[in-house]
């Protein structure tokens, strides 16, 4: 079996404002677009995913980040029927195939009947049975009965020897239903384990991600285990071991134990995120105090010469690259001006050159590289018990330069946490509603970290230059965009935000 035919149709109502901006399939689980779980499952098939409801946005959302081979048909008609006859019509005669709901992520663990496994014509069509969530329809007993069932529940979930089976689906209604009048015989085949994601209720039952999709976090009684999970995630570790040894060589404060590094096994902190802790303003001055203080002392341990080569590709080249990939896919990035949250602001794409030459004064005013953590976020942050902070999850290198780079990076990502509210963000605590011209404009609602208060103190305490430091804040969430492109609303918000914050300074 070659072809899989995907319905991402529909509004996705139930999963309310998730699908405000999105269609259903691209509704981030686990850091991943729910279609993307069939991708990865699959990535040797070709998809022809029917698409109706925000099809635009999946048509560019897949041109920007589908790595597999796919077509989009924009589905006629209504109901679970719409769009199946324009996708069968993409599959060669007498080849079997699969068709899927997008809200089903199938378990690693379901394997397909041997014939359609192997290179012979299968004989039988087969119904994927829920078996561990109830649906409205069972199918038992060689029959569809429109009755709710969990053993029996009929998944969404179908596996064809040819399309002429159902080459008379009609345009619109309900295709299960089609399916029972037209009395089609089935084998069947269990689904234990596939997890849908059909309604809100659902989806917000799921464990906050605290990690990106590159690692996998483990932890053995008082040991955190951190490994990687693909390419980038080994690179990252690379460099996340060699900033831990070089930290642990110039004895710089504030560090968790480190046990290991292949993989990195260390300390599991007994406390909290910064963002997760309730402070008073005194604490929270004391503590970002104590922060600034570690990150000076990490500054002050080991410098070397700037390399300038480095300011431009961490400040311009790598977001103005990661801008260029996503500027179809973002509404108004066509648009000289967006207004954003009541602000009439500049579009970055027509005013790069204004940005490079912001960028180029930060090279003149950098004659020194030194030792950073360079993503000290509150969620790289974390304070224990009697409220000490750590450092944790350094990112490691600086544009070109391994373990040294611009301080006024570090002071940014801090700021970033401080006033951008970044982690909050990070966790899908937002809301973003984008207008249908733009008039309308965009509004964008971050919850905050509620430490906005202490931007005066931060400014105090780092001696940092607010003109750098905003600028570079703009440029931070910028650049965020296609680092977090598992959502959609993510990369449209993160480019809005930064282009609200570059307003101020531009």
């Amino acid at each position: 079996m070659d072809y899989i035919i995907v319905q991402a149709g529909g509004k996705g109502t139930r999963l309310e404002y998730l699908t405000q901006n999105k269609p259903k399939a691209l509704v981030p689980v686990d850091n991943l677009p729910m279609l993307f779980y069939l991708f990865k499952k699959y990535p040797d098939k070709r998809f022809v995913v029917i698409a109706d409801y925000k099809k635009e946005v999946m048509r560019e959302y897949l041109a920007s980040f589908a790595d597999v081979k796919y077509q989009v048909v924009d589905a006629s008609g209504t109901g679970t029927c719409s769009g199946v006859k324009q996708a069968i019509d993409l599959i060669p005669d007498g080849k079997p195939f699969m068709l899927v709901w997008s809200d089903l992520i199938l378990p690693d663990s379901l394997e397909l009947p041997k014939e359609y496994e192997d290179d012979k014509k299968p004989e039988h069509d087969y119904v994927g049975l829920s078996e561990t969530f109830s649906c409205r329809w069972r199918y038992e007993n060689g029959s569809f009965k429109e009755e709710r069932s969990t053993e029996h529940g009929v998944a969404g979930f179908f596996l064809f020897s040819d399309k002429k089976k159902i080459i008379n689906v009609p345009e619109s209604g309900e295709l299960v239903r089609w399916m029972s009048e037209q009395n089609l015989s089935f084998e069947t085949v269990g689904l234990t384990g596939t997890r849908e994601f059909g309604v809100l209720e659902e989806y917000e039952k799921l464990p906050q991600a605290k990690c990106r999709p590159f690692n996998r976090i483990t932890v053995d009684r008082d040991i955190l285990i951190k490994e990687p999970i693909d390419e980038q995630g080994k690179k990252l570790a690379k460099r996340e071991a060699a900033w831990y040894e070089k930290a642990r060589l110039l004895n710089i404060p504030e560090l968790p134990k480190i046990f290991e590094t292949k993989p990195l096994k260390m300390e599991f902190i007994t406390g909290r995120n910064i963002y997760d802790c309730d402070f008073d303003y005194e604490t929270k001055k004391s503590i970002l105090r104590s922060l600034i203080s570690a990150l000076k002392a990490l500054h002050e341990s080991e410098v070397v010469a700037a390399d300038t080569f480095s300011i431009e590709e961490a400040y311009f080249n790598k977001t103005m690259d990661r801008l260029a990939k996503i500027q179809d896919l973002i509404p108004f990035a066509r648009d000289k001006e967006i207004v954003i949250n009541g602000r009439k602001c500049r579009n970055v794409y027509y005013h790069k050159g204004e940005l490079q030459k912001r960028i180029e004064k930060l090279k003149t005013n950098c004659d020194r590289f030194a030792f950073i953590h360079g993503d000290c976020t509150f969620s790289n942050l974390m304070v224990r018990e009697d409220n000490s902070p750590v450092l944790i999850d350094p990112r490691g290198y600086f544009g070109f330069s391994e373990l040294y780079g611009d301080v006024r990076y570090d002071w940014a990502k801090l700021y970033y946490s401080v006033v951008g509210n970044y982690d909050q963000f990070n966790l899908k605590r937002f809301r973003l509603e984008i207008g249908d011209d733009l008039d309308d404009g965009v509004h964008l609602q971050i919850t905050s970290n509620h430490w906005e208060e202490l931007e005066n103190d931060f400014f105090d305490m780092t001696g940092a230059d607010r003109e750098e430091i905003k600028l570079l804040h703009a440029v931070i969430w910028l650049s965020l965009t296609t680092y977090a492109w598992q959502d959609y609303d993510s990369i449209c918000g993160a480019f809005y935000n930064g282009l609200y914050y570059l307003e101020e300074i531009l």
